[in-house]
């Protein structure tokens, strides 16, 4: 079960399983379902949610999140993706109502079908997320991400990781810091 740790600075990091994180990082607290981070929050100020909310990619900026059970809920749904899959939970809203069913719509043209060698030669679609925000966490992180690891993270080559770092400085806004370390590896962080 995907376990996620957090730091002082509200960095979140999603671990495999708690062996890891607990290998990983010790101190740190841990949760794996919306009701352990309740629990673990439960004497947070309520600007520590929202500092938590702002600072996960792809969400809006709020002042405020309401109540503490909701901004639990908002903060669990809104990091579950960042571990690379959705797991519905308690704070998913079930439809009240059955939704209508568009009439079918007259074909014109005939369908064009794959030949087997085409189909084979596609790649399997897979349940990610988007790239883009699970490198921009990663970087958010307060030792960033080496190069290795975000090659992992998202199966592209060192050109690819450059590039997209470079056009995120660039004409993304962001402010990229890069370094390397005595072994020679390349860390990007995003500054704050």
């Amino acid at each position: 079960m995907t376990t996620f740790t957090i730091d002082a600075e509200n960095n979140i990091t999603a671990y495999p399983n708690a062996t890891d994180a607990s290998e990983c990082n010790p101190d740190l607290a841990q949760f794996d379902s919306e009701a352990a981070l309740a629990k673990l929050s439960a004497d947070w100020p309520m600007s520590r949610f929202v500092e938590i909310w702002n600072s996960i990619p792809g969400n809006t900026e709020v002042s405020k999140l309401g109540d503490r059970k909701k901004a639990v809920a908002r903060i669990w749904k809104a990091i579950l993706p960042l571990a690379g899959h959705a797991q519905p939970g308690k704070s998913e809203a079930k439809p009240k109502k059955a939704a209508k069913v568009a009439k079918p719509v007259k074909k014109t043209k005939a369908a064009k079908t794959a030949t087997p060698a085409k189909k084979a030669a596609r790649k399997p679609k897979t349940d990610r997320t988007n790239k883009k925000a699970e490198v921009i966490a990663m970087m958010q992180r307060a030792k960033g991400a080496t190069l290795a690891e975000i090659m992992k993270a998202t199966d592209w080559q060192r050109h690819t990781v450059r590039g997209f770092v470079s056009i995120l400085g660039s004409k993304g806004g962001q402010k990229i810091e890069s370094s390397k370390n005595a072994a020679g590896e390349r860390t990007y962080r995003i500054a704050k």
